[in-house]
């Protein structure tokens, strides 16, 4: 990933407070997209972390990465557990002697939600609930969730603001929506301290295309490279604010170390504060590919129909995790596309036929 310590004033300062202070953090979702960017971060900061999942959706080539990307002396400082959150013992051992817990366990997608609504409770709503028990008897400083911009449902006004959210959609989000209610209950009734990510988006290096939460940029990015019809939901007219994985990283970061008591017990965005529609980013994604295979310049997409629980348009406004956090956004649409396209294409090349 990007270098933190150049992405804004507060980032380089929180930086070189860790490297001076080292702690000890929880991953959960460790083997998964956002998680082993978090694990990969905190290790090059030289913080000692316990990673936790049960491989549902991440994968351990993504901890093969993160190892051979840090080295072996800073992996040294990580310890793997393989394990499942919707298990409270699992959960109580992972907690233990930790300073920041940084939860992104869950299971993703509003489509796997809507087929199986059993599965998503089971693992967002009880499994979570276990994660703040175990948090709260473990005495942790700082109790970091993802939570969704799924959580907006229903309400149609843009830009998207965390005090005004709608009716929930899909499983998935009332499952995301509990999540927020536990934890300020949980900070009310036992003064765990807490802050939810309401994430929008999030795109990079990592994701995988062919799991049920698979992302557009690299499900497309895929296929192009593979010779395979990109499908658009709809007219291509529906708008998303896509975020770069370095900055959700960023978000966690300050969010679990933040010194201000107001910024705490909060729910915050994590986006860039824009909308591309699905046709843009399909032009964007062939011309940025274009310049790795100049052929691809020549694509045209296909249309669907529209996916049901999907949402009509999105965007957020990060005003409140700026002026609380300190947040900043370190890369834009094009930007992250830009730094993830050599990963892209290394794993998704003509020729492999398959996802590695």
């Amino acid at each position: 990933m990007a270098s933190l310590s150049s992405a804004t004033p507060a980032v380089a300062t929180l930086c070189a407070r860790l490297r001076a202070q080292p702690a000890r953090w929880l991953v959960t979702g460790s083997a998964g997209f956002i998680g082993s960017h978090l694990v990969e971060t905190l290790l090059r900061l030289g913080q000692t972390v316990v990673g936790l999942d049960n491989f549902a959706t991440g994968h351990r080539r993504n901890l093969d990465e993160v190892r051979a990307l840090v080295g072996p002396e800073r992996w040294h400082l990580h310890r793997f557990m393989e394990a499942d959150i919707r298990d409270l013992q699992a959960c109580r051992e992972a907690c233990r002697d930790v300073d920041y817990v940084l939860h992104q366990a869950a299971l993703g997608s509003v489509t796997r939600s809507l087929t199986n609504p059993l599965a998503t409770n089971a693992t967002n709503v009880d499994g979570f609930l276990n994660m703040l028990v175990a948090a709260r008897d473990a005495g942790v400083k700082r109790f970091v969730y993802a939570a969704s911009s799924s959580t907006y449902g229903d309400h149609e006004a843009l830009p998207k603001v965390e005090e005004r959210i709608g009716r929930p959609l899909s499983p998935y989000a009332v499952s995301k929506l509990v999540n927020e209610l536990y934890a300020e209950v949980f900070a009310r009734c036992y003064a765990l301290p807490s802050i939810g990510l309401r994430y929008f988006n999030v795109f990079g290096a990592r994701q995988d295309p062919e799991g049920a939460y698979a992302a557009v940029i690299p499900r497309w990015t895929r296929a192009m490279l593979l010779g395979e019809p990109v499908t658009v939901n709809g007219d291509g007219e529906t708008s998303r604010d896509f975020c770069f994985v370095d900055n959700a990283v960023q978000a966690n970061l300050l969010a679990a170390t933040t010194d201000d008591p107001a910024a705490v017990n909060q729910v915050y965005n994590v986006a860039v504060d824009d909308r591309t529609s699905l046709k843009r980013l399909f032009e964007i994604l062939r011309t940025v590919l274009a310049e790795f295979r100049p052929a691809l310049e020549e694509v045209r997409p296909e249309y669907g129909d529209f996916r049901p629980g999907d949402v009509r348009h999105s965007q957020a406004d990060i005003g409140k995790a700026r002026r609380l956090l300190g947040y900043l956004p370190s890369h834009r649409l094009e930007e992250g596309v830009r730094v993830a396209m050599p990963w892209y294409v290394a794993r998704f090349a003509v020729g492999e036929g398959v996802c590695a």
